[in-house]
């Protein structure tokens, strides 16, 4: 039998104990001081000193104009508030990553899509955000740890890029990749979990307009603890489902598994919508704690997106389509 080891960061703060972080620092310094010494082959070589990032060609497009359908019902989260508190595994279970995030390199970049479609296509990651109609959104963002914020995103509607590659008839899924790097992201040494990062939509989904592909924040490109150059939206779920740093976007017939759903999928299933209704199994989810103020709201049946995508869930009493 396969024993799987439950991830930290799903365990409350207010629980947390000396051993709370996912990889425990010593043994995540431990794996970082091997990663250096030990020469691990990748993008940069074994030895090699990493090289120069190429510059963003999109910074002229920021800000975009925001969306007036998307407001707020609350204030917004500090920008530098939201910048140090962050969920990025590939570089550690702990919060605090963002200056080991620093080591990816954005540029260049590609984003490979196909599968089911007509016109596959791999893009480069400028000329994707150039050629897609940007946006800013102000949205909630609901994690399964039961914290909050509220930011304005920037970025494209999913659908625009289907709408662009034709998926064809049979495609049912939309399955999502990020990178893989063990040079850069000392996190993806760690062996328990099925590294790449997976993460999947149904189409009707992916289709839908408050999925949004981002690549900026506050006003400017994606910073990298947040998932730069590209990562997923869906305020309506679980911030999990959120996948960042995205380089493959397939479109398939059979419904892939999640990086989560292999995981533990016990405790984090495919669909992940909000509902306060249905606990997860270790802690409430009827309430959320804001980032910056630790106010406590309710929570949000589909996190306040219900007029948006409840038709998509026809029976809400189900537990299938909220872990």
């Amino acid at each position: 039998m396969n024993l799987i080891r439950k991830p930290g960061w799903a365990i409350p703060e207010r629980e947390a104990t000396p051993e709370d972080v996912f990889f425990g620092r010593r043994r995540f310094l431990l794996g970082a001081a091997g990663a250096l010494a030990g020469g691990l082959t990748g993008v940069w070589g074994a030895g090699a000193a990493p090289s120069k990032e190429a510059e963003d060609k999109t910074l002229g497009l920021y800000p975009a104009k925001r969306n007036p359908a998307f407001t707020l019902d609350r204030p917004l989260t500090e920008e530098k508030v939201a910048a140090a508190f962050n969920n990025f595994y590939e570089f550690g279970g702990s919060k605090t990553i963002s200056w080991l995030a620093q080591r990816l390199k954005t540029r260049p970049w590609q984003v490979k899509v196909g599968g089911l479609v007509r016109k596959p296509k791999t893009y480069g990651i400028d000329g994707l955000i150039r050629s897609m109609p940007l946006e800013e959104r102000l949205s909630r963002f609901r994690c399964v740890e039961a914290w909050a914020m509220a930011v304005p995103w920037t970025g494209f509607p999913f659908a625009a890029l289907i709408k662009a590659v034709e998926p064809k008839d049979e495609a049912r899924y939309v399955k999502l990749t990020t990178f893989f790097d063990r040079t850069v992201a000392l996190g993806q040494i760690w062996p328990t979990y099925p590294w790449p990062y997976v993460e999947a939509l149904t189409i009707q989904e992916a289709m839908n307009e408050l999925a949004l592909l981002a690549t900026g924040i506050y006003g400017k490109p994606l910073p990298k603890q947040h998932g730069a150059p590209l990562r997923l939206i869906t305020p309506w779920k679980y911030g999990f489902k959120s996948i960042k740093s995205i380089v493959s976007i397939e479109f398939t017939r059979e419904r892939p598994v999640s990086f989560w759903e292999k995981a533990q999928g016990t405790e984090y299933g495919f669909w992940a919508n909000v509902n306060p209704a249905f606990d997860h199994p270790r802690w409430s989810q009827r309430t959320e704690r804001m980032l910056g103020t630790n106010e406590q709201r309710p929570t949000l049946l589909f996190n306040g997106y219900g007029k948006w995508v409840a038709s998509m869930y026809p029976d809400t009493k189900d537990r299938k389509f909220f872990m």
